[in-house]
């Protein structure tokens, strides 16, 4: 893992998007998996800036979204395609033909998880892929005691996960316990993961992905066998690390190394 601890919230979102403007920099036809979430807004936000100011084309991009609520069409507010229609999608020169979010309102849903992996497979997979992190160590909807090689399928929500979604739903509206997401082992195929997480509310789940066990209870922790593995923390998220300064240390010297990689 490469561990990144910026001052605020402002720098994890402009540092995921300078990998994303790289990325694309260098494939313009890159495959992209998105994340849904309030951490991601402000990355989505700088890049649609970039885009408008042209330094940042999606015009050839593919994008693969993590997961969906199941029971909920792509125009329902609270979905998660409608989500990246309005954050990212409608502001960017993106084909939305070519943006992928697992369909919620699948008349087979296990068929639709299939599918899904086989069109990512057909992209030749994902190049890079954004991550958060929830309170309990989720990512995408893989729950704790999700399988470490788990593909694209139906999870039931815990209850921590639906009280923390429950703030984006009216108290009379139906909220979803079921979800479509990639697998664990699905998000381990990207070739590079970028995984963003900000404030103190987020700090033992860091702790546990970073410093705890390879364990399904932390469904993040799986990331420590990442080959290329990218976790961007503010300092609120970072501060139940036991070696900051050691993490800081490294940084600043893999800075050094591109430097040097870049003037020769």
């Amino acid at each position: 893992m490469q561990i990144v601890i910026l001052k605020n919230a402002a720098e994890v979102a402009a540092y995921g998007a300078d990998i994303f403007t790289q990325q694309l920099a260098r494939n313009p036809g890159s495959v992209l998996g998105l994340a849904t979430g309030s951490t991601p807004v402000a990355l989505y936000q700088e890049l649609i800036r970039r885009n408008q100011a042209g330094t940042v084309s999606f015009s050839k991009a593919k994008t693969f979204n993590l997961d969906e609520y199941l029971g909920l069409n792509g125009e329902h507010p609270q979905s998660y395609r409608y989500f990246m229609n309005e954050q990212l999608f409608n502001h960017i020169d993106i084909n939305k033909e070519n943006t992928h979010v697992p369909p919620g309102d699948a008349k087979n849903p296990i068929e639709a998880c299939k599918e899904y992996e086989a069109r990512i497979s057909a992209a030749d997979g994902i190049d890079v892929q954004l991550l958060g992190i929830g309170r309990n160590g989720h990512i995408g909807f893989n729950e704790p005691s999700s399988g470490l090689t788990s593909r694209t399928r139906v999870k039931t929500l815990t209850k921590a996960t639906i009280d923390d979604n429950a703030r984006f739903f009216a108290a009379d509206e139906y909220q979803p316990h079921l979800s479509i997401t990639m697998g664990i082992g699905t998000i381990l195929d990207a070739r590079k993961v970028v995984l963003l997480a900000t404030g103190e509310n987020k700090a033992d789940a860091v702790h546990a992905m970073i410093e705890g066990p390879l364990t399904a209870a932390c469904p993040a922790s799986a990331l420590q066998m990442h080959r290329h593995a990218v976790i961007v923390l503010d300092e609120g998220a970072a501060s139940k690390l036991k070696d900051i300064e050691f993490y800081k240390h490294i940084e600043a010297e893999n800075q050094k190394l591109q430097e040097y990689l870049a003037s020769l």
